[in-house]
């Protein structure tokens, strides 16, 4: 049995390689990818009756999800935004419309202010470092998105989708008991579907 120290210490690794391997990705075809995503998006609304989505502010080199989110607002969905709070504190979700201004939150995160209504998301599109066909994600090592998983988890069906440049597939993401899984990853080459 592989012990808590040793997944973490992999972990770390693995954090340091995709981080790179993502910037390299992001510098060659970031702008492109993110419009390519966009079109693999518009295969899980038609499948799903869910009305609120969470996307996300991109940081650094993460996929911009913003076109998607766009396109969504468009066709009716409901937006949210993550509010992060202090380390071990669960996600929190603001409605947001494109043009609106956003606040300046930990991080280097960008979040709507107060004024905008908190709401409850059933589809999560969730940043990340590196995932695998097992739908484990490695994320930044702050743990918001597991512990904010695991809180909607416990009262409804809520499904949470990678989004990723297709190069962050790796062979395995070491998990540990409390991670949360995909329930699928959109690429801006592939959409992939967990069991």
């Amino acid at each position: 049995m592989v012990s808590l120290a040793a997944i973490q210490a992999a972990k770390i690794e693995l954090r340091r390689r995709a981080l790179a391997a993502r910037n390299e990705v992001f510098q060659a075809r970031g702008e492109a990818a993110a419009a390519s995503l966009a079109s693999q998006v518009a295969r899980i609304k038609r499948r799903s009756d869910h009305v609120i989505i969470a996307g996300y502010w991109p940081l650094g080199s993460e996929i911009d999800c913003r076109p998607a989110l766009h396109d969504l607002h468009k066709e009716g969905w409901g937006i949210a935004l993550p509010v992060a709070g202090a380390r071990g504190d669960r996600l929190l979700f603001r409605q947001w419309t494109p043009g609106q201004q956003l606040e300046a939150g930990p991080f280097g995160t960008s979040h709507p202010g107060p004024s905008a209504p908190m709401v409850e998301p059933n589809i999560l599109l969730v940043p990340l470092l590196a995932f695998d066909m097992k739908g484990n994600r490695l994320g930044y090592g702050a743990a918001y998105y597991d512990r904010t998983l695991h809180a909607l988890r416990s009262t409804r069906r809520v499904e949470a989708w990678g989004f990723a440049f297709d190069e962050q597939e790796v062979p395995e993401v070491p998990a540990e008991a409390t991670d949360q899984k995909l329930d699928g990853v959109i690429t801006d080459r592939r959409l992939l579907r967990f069991a």
